[in-house]
């Protein structure tokens, strides 16, 4: 296959080491950049736009959850993201391709099952793990989709804004991180609510916090 630039975001190098060997089967010619947290991954990125595919620990430092993921996608939408984790109950694999992972490898997948999942995500499928159903529960898989799409139609700003949100922050204080008036925090927050079609900031935090692993995750296996 053509040249193609990859990055690999995990905190184990021995999973990195594992992948990078899967991407090279997979292409003549490949340019792969390493990041051990999510920080890490987002410098990578900006400094380097022409990566393609970014394979994603669940839970390496920086990324809680899914938020990495749709932060990728709400920021570099033209990126294939790969979710990666040693965390692959059905409704966390769920979770994932419904919120627009390509594909989800669990960290105990051989060099052929990361191959296959390199090679299916090129060809434009998503990839899951033999036996993996994700047809389960229609309705929560529509409110996935639909938190995803909502999240995606929030500028890089925003989006920013909404996780300071979710974590506390009052817009004085985000005002402050983010080197903006406290006047345009509140553009922000209004244009937040609209796109999330919330009421209030509570609620709006209350969305984000859909992203994160909870116990429910863990225990909604498949009935």
């Amino acid at each position: 296959m053509s040249n193609i630039k990859v990055a690999i975001a995990d905190d184990h190098p021995l999973f990195r080491t594992a992948l990078t060997q899967a991407v090279i089967k997979n292409f003549n010619s490949t340019d792969i950049l390493e990041a051990e947290n999510f920080s890490d991954l987002i410098t990578l990125i900006e400094q380097n736009p022409s990566i393609e595919i970014v394979f994603l620990d669940l839970h390496m430092p920086g990324n809680d959850g899914f938020t990495g993921l749709t932060l990728l996608q709400n920021h570099f939408p033209d990126i294939v993201v790969i979710m990666v984790s040693s965390d692959d109950q059905p409704e966390i694999i769920r979770k994932a391709i419904n919120l627009g992972a390509s594909a989800f490898i669990p960290k105990s997948a051989n060099l052929s099952e990361i191959s296959s999942a390199i090679e299916t995500v090129l060809d434009g499928e998503v990839w899951l793990p033999q036996h993996t159903d994700i047809s389960v529960d229609q309705q929560t898989a529509a409110e996935h989709q639909r938190l995803a799409k909502q999240l995606a139609q929030l500028t890089p700003q925003q989006y920013t804004v909404l996780a300071s949100i979710a974590n506390g922050r009052l817009n004085k204080q985000i005002a402050y991180d983010l080197n903006i008036k406290e006047t345009t925090v509140k553009k922000h927050v209004s244009a937040i609510l609209v796109k999330l079609e919330v009421y209030n900031r509570t609620q709006a935090g209350l969305v984000f916090q859909q992203l994160m692993i909870t116990s429910n995750d863990k225990q909604e296996i498949s009935a």
